[in-house]
C-alpha cells in the first residue's frame, strides 16, 4: 500500500514539500542544539522540563483521544465509526512519534534514550511510560495496516487482531495514565501532586483528539472524494462536547480544593499562571485565553443548533484544540516549576531555536499522518469505486 502515498495531484505534493522544508529547518537548528546542548532553549536550573516535554504531554493526549472512536466500533459495535476508526489508529500513529522525538531532542545526548531499555528499572516511571508509548504505538500500526490491507481486499480482518485490538483499548488508556504519574508523583511539585491529574490530563485528551480528528474529516470530505459521514462527525462531537465539560470541571475542583484549603505550595502556582506572581506574569493572557477558548468550545458543541452547523463546530474544534495546548503544552508544565520549591519565580519562555525544532518535529508528525491518511483514504476511495 505504499505506493498509494506516491501518487497525488500539484496541492499534495506542495504540501509534501512544505514539510520537508520545515523539517529540513528544524533539523539544522537541532544540529545546532547538539553541538552547543541546551543552553540555546530557555530552560535553567529551576526549570529543567519546557517546550519539548510539553508537546509530549500533548501529542500522547492526541493519541490516547483515538480510542473514543476505537472503542465504540470494536467493543460496541457502533457500526458508523467503521468509516472513521482508521483515521484514528493512524492520527495515534503520527502523534506518538512526534512523542518519541520530542524525548530525543529534550535530551542533551540523544544517545541516552537507549538507557531507558538497556537498563530498565521497574521502579521508573519513565521506563513504563516509555513502554506503554511504544507498545500503543506498534498496535496501531499492526491492526491499522492490517485492518486496511483487508479492507481493500475486501475480506474481514484475521482473527488474530481481535485481542490485539481489545489489548489497545487499556493501552490508550494507560499512555496517558502513566504520564501524569511522572509528574503527580513528584512530592516536592505541588501543582501537580494531585490524584485528580490522570483523569483531567484523560478528559482534555479525549476533548483534543476526537477535535482533530473531526477537523481532519472536514479537510478529508472537502479535498477527496471519500466522505467520512456526518453522524460520525457528529457523534464525535458529543464526545468533544462531554469531555471538555468534564476537563473545566476538573480544573475548578482543584481550585476549589487549593484556595479553599488555603494550601499556600498549591496555591502559588495557580496565581502565578492565571495572575502573576512577584511582579512575574508571562503566562496570565494565555492561561486566561485558554480558558475564554474552552468555554467557547463549550457553548458551541453544548447547543445543538451550532454543533449540528458544520462551519461553526470546526470553529468549536479549533478553539478547543487550542484551550487544551495552551493549558497543557505551556501551563501544565512551567506552572509545576514556577514558581520553584524555594517559592523563587524564574520564569521560562521558548527560544526561537526551541520553537523552530519543535515545528520541525511537528512536520515530521504531519508528513506521517499526510501519508498513512493518503494510504487510508486512497484505499476507503478504491473500495467504493
Amino acid at each position: 500500500m505504499l505506493e498509494l502515498t506516491l501518487k497525488g495531484g500539484k496541492k499534495y505534493y506542495g504540501w509534501v514539500t512544505f514539510l520537508l522544508v520545515v523539517i529540513g529547518a528544524g533539523f539544522l537548528v537541532y544540529l545546532y542544539q547538539l553541538d552547543f546542548g541546551l543552553g540555546i532553549t530557555g530552560l535553567s536550573r529551576d526549570v529543567s522540563w519546557g517546550f519539548y516535554i510539553a508537546q509530549l504531554t500533548f501529542f500522547v493526549g492526541v493519541a490516547a483521544g483515538g480510542v473514543m472512536v476505537v472503542l465504540p466500533y470494536y467493543l460496541h459495535d457502533y457500526k458508523a465509526f467503521g468509516r472513521i476508526t482508521i483515521l484514528g489508529e493512524f492520527l495515534a500513529i503520527a502523534a506518538l512519534v512526534m512523542c518519541l522525538l520530542f524525548v530525543f531532542v529534550d535530551l542533551g545526548q540523544p544517545s541516552r534514550i537507549f538507557n531507558v531499555m538497556l537498563y530498565p528499572s521497574l521502579n521508573s516511571v519513565l521506563f513504563w511510560d516509555a513502554s506503554v508509548i511504544n507498545g500503543y504505538m506498534f498496535l496501531n500500526l499492526i491492526i491499522g495496516w492490517n485492518v486496511l490491507e483487508a479492507e481493500r481486499n475486501n475480506i474481514h480482518y484475521q482473527a488474530w487482531l481481535k485481542p490485539l485490538i481489545y489489548l489497545s483499548i487499556p493501552f490508550a488508556v494507560s499512555i496517558h495514565t502513566v504520564t501524569a504519574f511522572l509528574y503527580c508523583g513528584l512530592p516536592g511539585r505541588g501543582f501537580w501532586m494531585t490524584a485528580i491529574l490522570a483523569p483531567r490530563f484523560l478528559a482534555s485528551a479525549f476533548a483534543a483528539g476526537p477535535s482533530l480528528l473531526i477537523l481532519i474529516c472536514l479537510i478529508i470530505r472537502k479535498t477527496t472524494n471519500f466522505d467520512p459521514g456526518r453522524e460520525q462527525i457528529q457523534s464525535l462531537a458529543k464526545i468533544v462536547a462531554y469531555a471538555i465539560c468534564i476537563n473545566l470541571f476538573f480544573f475548578l475542583c482543584e481550585v476549589f480544593v487549593v484556595f479553599y484549603s488555603q494550601i499556600p505550595e498549591h496555591m502559588d502556582h495557580i496565581k502565578y499562571l492565571f495572575f502573576g506572581l512577584h511582579g512575574h506574569g508571562a503566562l496570565v493572557p494565555w492561561m486566561w485565553s485558554s480558558m475564554a477558548l474552552m468555554v467557547v468550545g463549550i457553548i458551541l458543541t453544548v447547543t445543538p443548533m451550532t454543533r449540528k452547523n458544520e462551519g461553526v463546530l470546526a470553529v468549536a474544534c479549533i478553539a478547543i484544540f487550542a484551550g487544551t495546548w495552551i493549558d497543557k503544552g505551556l501551563g501544565m508544565i512551567s506552572g509545576g516549576f514556577v514558581p520553584s520549591a524555594l517559592h523563587h519565580v524564574t520564569e521560562y519562555i521558548p527560544t526561537i531555536p526551541e520553537l523552530v525544532i519543535s515545528a520541525g518535529v511537528w512536520a515530521i508528525g504531519l508528513l506521517i499522518m499526510t501519508f498513512l491518511f493518503k494510504m487510508a483514504v486512497s484505499v476507503k476511495e478504491e473500495v467504493k469505486g
